[in-house]
């Protein structure tokens, strides 16, 4: 079922999301949010969701694509369900990257997120994952993981001039190109 994504401004995207709870593990309904999950990330062209945004506090996040219109100079990025998720900075380097977001459409803006990072939560049967990743995969964890802790990347933002409608900014790109 495709979900309603929460929008910016909204409260509910300010929550800090509690973790997946033991005994939720590899029910029907964790499955079936995850499928709503997918299935609403699949519908609007987005790279990754956080259960937040559809109105579900809990620590779960999906993404990835082969392929994106949004992003189409982006490498793919390994289709994942992330539960509970920790991130560890590899490095202090940080790099400067245009984002945007379903639930702050129309916009883009300059972020700077860690370059590499090492990622570890569980599957949705509870088997662990633990993952580096670099560039924009990285950007993409660091993103969805924000929204677990009732942060939107404008929230990050600290040079305004590189934040603004997508029409505007990057007039060659689709206006719908917002997350």
């Amino acid at each position: 079922m495709i979900r309603e994504i929460l929008k910016m401004g909204d409260e509910r995207l300010l929550r800090i999301a509690p973790p997946v709870p033991p005994e939720m593990f590899d029910s029907p309904e964790l499955w079936q949010l995850i499928d709503d999950m997918f299935q609403t990330m699949e519908h609007v062209g987005g790279v990754g969701l956080a259960a937040p945004q559809i109105g579900v506090d809990l620590q779960l996040v999906i993404f990835g694509f082969e392929a994106s219109e949004r992003y189409p100079d982006a490498p793919p990025v390994p289709q994942t369900i992330l539960i509970n998720p920790l991130i560890t900075p590899l490095s202090p380097v940080k790099e400067e990257g245009f984002e945007g977001c379903l639930s702050v459409p129309g916009l883009r803006g300059a972020v700077d997120r860690y370059q590499q990072i090492r990622y570890e939560g569980f599957d949705p049967k509870g088997e662990p994952i633990v993952r580096v990743a670099e560039g924009f995969h990285a950007r993409v964890v660091q993103h969805e993981c924000d929204h677990l802790i009732g942060r939107l990347y404008p929230s990050r933002i600290t040079d305004f001039t590189k934040f603004g409608f997508i029409e505007v900014m990057f007039p060659d790109m689709d206006p719908t190109a917002d997350d």
